[in-house]
């Protein structure tokens, strides 16, 4: 676990939501605390399929994971982890590539208290945890590099993430700063949440969360698919999430009973 010691993580910041404890709130689990519930019931008043919402982002992420995995990619870079659900992302790559590394990264210390949960890997694959913050490209890649060979290509997994992430911190920006340490054949996965959809409830819900502290920047289509400049988008392309590859994985519950306000996404860089 890169040599942290999670009791000597920096506090738990309770006051305020945060988005690792909302999702895992929304999930079910229990490593969530009383302000984050609180805000995640005002999410529900604004749409009830937010639960529906966060599953499908993390259906995608298996679904893309498998893929790769499929695909001979056999290393992968996890950022915006979130609290550990099973199967997490080293799971389901080392179930077809045994021999799977992975760095999973997030900035929300109750993510290291519990990243001992994401080390439970094969014996010939790697799992390490990095605590960092995707605001920090340099210091993710310099941990990453640690674990993972820069010469051959990297899974760049960035799911439900960059909606945290503003236009003034450079979102696009840092983006470019990671792809651009990886390889040819590496890839770009993500997915994102929108207001395309949903204008009136997405609007309300940024000003909720802006008022708790936390930022939202809800992206167009077109917004989300600067962040694949550049690359090849594997087919069907551009999609809402629950609608790529769904062969690979098992639907979620309810996902086809209203519109999912969000686009995901895989390219390989040439």
């Amino acid at each position: 676990m890169t040599g942290q010691d999670p009791m000597s993580a920096v506090q738990i910041d309770t006051t305020r939501p945060h988005p690792a404890r909302m999702y895992d709130w929304y999930l079910g689990g229990k490593d969530n605390y009383p302000v984050d519930e609180e805000m995640g019931r005002q999410m529900l008043t604004l749409d009830p399929r937010v639960p529906v919402m966060a599953r499908v982002n993390r259906a995608f992420m298996h679904r893309a994971t498998r893929w790769l995995a499929r695909s001979g990619v056999q290393q992968f870079l996890d950022i915006g982890t979130g609290i550990p659900t099973e199967p997490n992302l080293h799971q389901v790559a080392q179930e077809t590539a045994p021999g799977a590394r992975v760095v999973y990264c997030d900035n929300d210390p109750i993510v290291l208290a519990h990243a001992a949960a994401l080390l439970r890997g094969t014996d010939e694959g790697v799992t390490e945890y990095l605590q960092a913050d995707v605001r920090d490209p340099d210091a993710i890649l310099e941990g990453a590099k640690k674990v993972l060979d820069f010469t051959r290509p990297v899974a760049l997994s960035l799911v439900a993430l960059l909606h945290f992430v503003s236009d003034e911190d450079g979102a696009h920006d840092l983006v470019r700063r990671l792809l651009a340490e990886l390889p040819s054949g590496s890839y770009l996965v993500m997915t994102h949440a929108t207001a395309d959809f949903t204008p009136e409830e997405s609007k309300a819900a940024t000003e909720k969360l802006r008022a708790a502290g936390v930022t939202l920047a809800l992206r167009s289509r077109e917004e989300f698919t600067r962040f694949f400049d550049g690359l090849d988008l594997v087919e069907p392309g551009v999609e809402v999430p629950h609608r790529w590859h769904p062969e690979l994985g098992e639907p979620v519950p309810g996902q086809d009973d209203g519109v999912i306000p969000g686009y995901g996404a895989v390219g390989r860089k040439a």
